[in-house]
C-alpha cells in the first residue's frame, strides 16, 4: 500500500496507550483521532495519553459521530470487552456500517466463532460489514499470534501430529489490572468461589476459538471441546501491583481448554498463572520471566519458547505491546482485505514493515 492509512484508537487503556505508540512508530500509517470513555481524558493529547512524552497532536474525544465521520481507514479498537460484550459488539458494529475496517482485540470469541458462539452472535457482526464493505479481525497475543501463526507454523515441519498445545505461563503479580485479576479470574477470593473465568462455559467463550482455529488451519474436525482447571491458595498474606492477596485464597491457576478428536486431546489451550513464582512448583515453568510455549507431538517432537520481556524489564510489559503491535502491523492487510469478518487463516504474513530503525 503506497499511501498512508489513517486511523483511529479506540480507548487508551493499558493496550491503547501501546497502540498509540505503534500506530505512531509506523511509517505508513497516521494518528487521525482518539476516542476515549473517561470524561478526564477527554481533550487531553494522544503522545501524554500514551505516555510517550510528547505530544501527537491529536487530541482525544468522547464523541464516536465525530471520530467515524473523519472517515478513517481503520479502528484500532482495544475496549475492554470482558465484562460488556453486548456493548462491545454493538461498538464494532456501528463501527464496520460506517464502512470503516477494525483491528481488535475483542470480543475475543470473535478470532474464530465458528463452532464457538452461535450465528446469532456473529452473524449481526457479519451483516454488518458486508453493509458497510469493511473488515473485522479479533486477535492479540493470546488468544492470537501465540496459539494461531506461531503453532501453525511449527506444524509446518511435521511428518505427524498426535497433538499441538498451546501454553501461557505468566507470572500476573505486576499486571496492573485489578477487574481481571479479582473480579474475572478469582484471585484473591476464597476457593470456594467459582469465578467469572471458571464459570461453566467461559473458557471455552474465550479460548475456544483457538482450539477451533487450530483444528482448521490442520484440516481436522473435532468432536467436542472440554475445559479442566485447578488453583493453589496463598501461603501467605502478599502484595501485588493490582492489590492484596490474603492467605488461603487463589493465588494461582491452571486451566486447559481441550479441542477432542476420537477420545483424545489434539488441540490443546493451557494457562499456567501465577501471582508468585514459588507457586504450583511442579507445573509448567516459563523460560525467562515468562513465556508462550508451544508443545507439537508426535514425528517429531517440537517444543518453541516465545519468551517475552519489555524495555522495562517486565514481562506483562512485553505482552502488552504484544497485543497491540499484532493488531496495529495488520491494519495494511486488513484494509486490503474483502470486507467481511477475518480470521488468522484469512491474511498473509503480517511482518514489522517499516520499523527497523
Amino acid at each position: 500500500m503506497s499511501r498512508r492509512c489513517r486511523v483511529v484508537q479506540w480507548s487508551t487503556g493499558n493496550v491503547g496507550r501501546n497502540a498509540i505508540a505503534g500506530i505512531d512508530a509506523r511509517p505508513d500509517l497516521e494518528l487521525a483521532g482518539v476516542w476515549v470513555s473517561d470524561p478526564a481524558k477527554v481533550g487531553k493529547d494522544a503522545g501524554e495519553l500514551a505516555g510517550l512524552g510528547c505530544t501527537l497532536g491529536v487530541a482525544a474525544t468522547g464523541d464516536a459521530d465525530e471520530l467515524l465521520a473523519l472517515r478513517p481507514d481503520c479502528v484500532v479498537y482495544t475496549a475492554m470487552a470482558d465484562d460488556r460484550i453486548p456493548e462491545a459488539l454493538e461498538d464494532l458494529q456501528r463501527i464496520l456500517r460506517a464502512g470503516v475496517n477494525v483491528v481488535s482485540s475483542s470480543p475475543v470469541f470473535l478470532q474464530f466463532p465458528e463452532g464457538v458462539v452461535p450465528k446469532e452472535v456473529s452473524d449481526p457482526v457479519r451483516a454488518a460489514a458486508a453493509e458497510g464493505g469493511a473488515s473485522l479481525w479479533v486477535n492479540g497475543i493470546d488468544p492470537g499470534f501465540a496459539n494461531d501463526w506461531l503453532p501453525l507454523t511449527l506444524t509446518g515441519i511435521s511428518e505427524r501430529i498426535d497433538e499441538v498445545r498451546c501454553l501461557e505461563i505468566l507470572d500476573y503479580s505486576t499486571y496492573d489490572n485489578h477487574k481481571v485479576v479479582f473480579d474475572i479470574m478469582g484471585f484473591g477470593a476464597p476457593l470456594d468461589e467459582v469465578p467469572m473465568l471458571l464459570q461453566p462455559g467461559v473458557l471455552t467463550l474465550a479460548w475456544g476459538s483457538v482450539v477451533r482455529q487450530l483444528a482448521a488451519g490442520l484440516e481436522t474436525e473435532l468432536d467436542g471441546v472440554e475445559e479442566h482447571y485447578e488453583r493453589l491458595p496463598a501461603p501467605e498474606k502478599f502484595e501485588i501491583s493490582s492489590g492484596t492477596i490474603e492467605r488461603g485464597t487463589a493465588a494461582a491457576l491452571r486451566f486447559e481448554v481441550r479441542g477432542m478428536r476420537a477420545g483424545r486431546p489434539v488441540c490443546v489451550l493451557e494457562h499456567v498463572t501465577r501471582l508468585r513464582p514459588d507457586l504450583g512448583p511442579d507445573w509448567p515453568q516459563p523460560a525467562g520471566q515468562g513465556c508462550y510455549r508451544v508443545h507439537v507431538t508426535g514425528e517429531p517432537n517440537y517444543t518453541l519458547d516465545l519468551r517475552l520481556l519489555g524495555g522495562d524489564g517486565d514481562h506483562n510489559t512485553a505482552g502488552l505491546k504484544a497485543t497491540a503491535m499484532r493488531l496495529v502491523n495488520a491494519v495494511p492487510a486488513v484494509v486490503e482485505a474483502p470486507a467481511g469478518l477475518l480470521t488468522g487463516l484469512d491474511l498473509p504474513l503480517i511482518t514489522g514493515r517499516g520499523l527497523v530503525r
